[in-house]
């Protein structure tokens, strides 16, 4: 349990909330919204301890402890895998180091064999014979092989000491955690058991996230932090973004009725209530939902950017063929082969791998941006392509200000310029930044500006969703969805593939499994699966 009392942060003159009062109680996890800049992680941090708050306390229950998701991934480099995943729980730790220093003396005294009898029973109570190989069937769990665990963290890539740290903050079930982005890195495999573990532990939770699949998944109450407060309320993200703009919607109706207003609301939480079925925490959010007072049900002070796809000209029947195409990387490994598939009209695919550098070779192949190791590929005459590659960097490799860059791809004036940049939130002194400056969420905002300038009639997609925050995710996806042209794109966001895709292409070394489906039915297709480990292990 964590209660937080009278809490109060601001930087200066900048207050980020004040009387903060809040109960995080045993057995719920808590996903924690609000707009960039509106306090999330620095909540996470004054409960954790890292952040003095400028006024309340924090308490835990008598003798609970508290783990948390650490941002530093270099922290452990000098450290074994397994003894960092092992250092999250710190009192098991610590008695692992000194049951080791007492072990190594030449000589014990009386008083040491002493201590050593209290360490082997306090180190028998914490599980700590089978702490080994607990740790290591974590890190397996978490895509992290047998062959790493001995390694030194140092000897890692940075995708793999995300796991091991993410790891290391769920080991030994710490009464109260605080995952911040515990998503990021993770592939969607990997993200569905953390999903079930979550679903299944009795701890109390906090977790920020820009994953809405994962958050309608595991939480069972929203924090959201708007208007300079810190509000906890019943259901998981999507009840809050569906409920929040009935909320708009109705405010900005004014010949509204009371009366109409709270029939539309009690509507709304019926049929919310009759889809929590398939949450894994349906009972809890039952309960929370039969409670919820539909006056506390309103619109949100989050803006969402202008995201809207535009098209120059219809596309011809003739969209994409690729015949045998072959990508293989620079260390002699096979990214895929015999890569088949016609694009149609209308369809809007996605393309999976268990290596992401798959999808960003396919992509940049038919770009014109790499050459094919075998194959080929022909677009159709009518088709126009919009590139939202995984890695823009070379793009902002430039002194010029926003309206300069963004000049660059497209007609019109200073003005029009200024008009799309505004739309994507970018507010009139920002504009004059040069670009070489911007934040990653910026930059990728900076992207799908100049691919809104392109008018294109097929969206070519890597990763779209990288440093976004959840409304322009949502924004993003909203668009997507309605977008009349064809898309190919990548995502580890498990909601926008479900709501976008009506294709699904997985791309292996010995071929393709191509399906017309759902993602849902994708995943959980036992005969795919099967197919699956076929292709991979040929």
């Amino acid at each position: 349990m964590i209660t937080v009392t009278n809490l109060a942060i601001q930087f200066g003159k900048r207050v980020l909330y004040k009387d903060v009062n809040l109960k995080f109680t045993h057995g719920n996890i808590y996903g924690v919204i609000g707009a960039n800049g509106a306090g999330k992680s620095t909540l996470l941090r004054a409960i954790s301890g890292e952040l003095e708050p400028n006024k309340g306390t924090i308490e835990l229950g008598p003798g609970e402890r508290l783990s948390v998701l650490e941002q530093d991934h270099f922290k452990y480099d000098a450290y074994r895998v397994l003894d960092t995943v092992l250092m999250g729980h710190e009192p098991l730790w610590k008695n692992m180091k000194e049951r080791e220093e007492l072990y190594s003396k030449a000589e014990m005294t009386e008083e040491d064999g002493t201590r050593a009898a209290e360490l082997e029973e306090k180190f028998a109570e914490m599980n700590g014979w089978e702490a080994e190989s607990d740790a290591a069937q974590m890190l397996q769990n978490l895509g992290v092989e047998e062959k790493y665990h001995n390694m030194q963290m140092s000897d890692l890539s940075n995708n793999q000491k995300v796991r091991v740290i993410l790891a290391k903050a769920l080991f030994g079930n710490p009464e109260n955690l605080l995952l911040d982005e515990p998503t990021n890195d993770l592939d969607l495999d990997t993200v569905e058991w953390l999903e079930d573990y979550l679903g299944n532990i009795e701890q109390t939770v906090l977790v920020v996230s820009h994953d809405r699949h994962f958050l309608d998944a595991v939480s069972t109450q929203t924090v959201d932090i708007d208007f300079g407060k810190v509000t906890l309320f019943a259901g998981n993200y999507s009840f809050w973004y569906e409920s929040s703009q009935l909320a708009l919607r109705q405010a900005q109706n004014q010949k509204l009725k009371a009366e109409e207003k709270k029939k539309q609301l009690e509507e709304f939480i019926r049929r919310f209530s009759a889809n929590v079925a398939k949450s894994r925490q349906t009972t809890s959010r039952k309960k929370m939902l039969s409670k919820l007072n539909i006056e506390e049900i309103k619109p949100s002070s989050r803006k969402y950017p202008g995201i809207i796809f535009q098209m120059d000209r219809e596309p011809g029947n003739q969209i994409l063929q690729v015949d045998n195409l072959k990508a293989v990387d620079e260390d002699g490994t096979v990214l895929f082969d015999h890569v088949n598939f016609t694009v149609e009209k209308d369809q809007k695919i996605v393309f999976l791998s268990h290596n992401p550098k798959a999808m960003t070779a396919l992509f940049e192949i038919i770009n014109g941006n790499r050459k094919a190791d075998a194959g080929e590929y022909k677009w159709g005459v009518t088709i126009t392509t919009a590139y939202l590659p995984v890695d823009n960097t070379k793009f902002f490799d430039s002194d010029k200000n926003l309206v300069e860059w963004l000049s660059q791809y497209g007609p019109g004036n200073e003005v029009a310029m200024k008009a799309y940049l505004g739309r994507m939130l970018f507010r009139q002194e920002e504009v004059e930044k040069t670009v070489n400056v911007l934040s990653g969420g910026e930059k990728m905002r900076c992207m799908i500006a100049r691919m809104q300038l392109q008018n294109a009639n097929c969206l070519i997609l890597d990763t779209p969703t990288n440093h976004l925050d959840l409304e322009s995710i949502q924004a993003f996806n909203n668009n997507l969805v309605s977008f009349k042209g064809n898309v190919l794109f990548s995502s580890h966001d498990h909601e926008f593939i479900e709501t976008v895709a009506n294709r699904i292409i997985e791309l292996t070394p010995n071929g393709t499994i191509d399906k017309m489906m759902s993602y849902d039915e994708y995943i959980y297709d036992e005969d795919i699966k099967a197919l699956k480990t076929q292709m991979y292990n040929n």
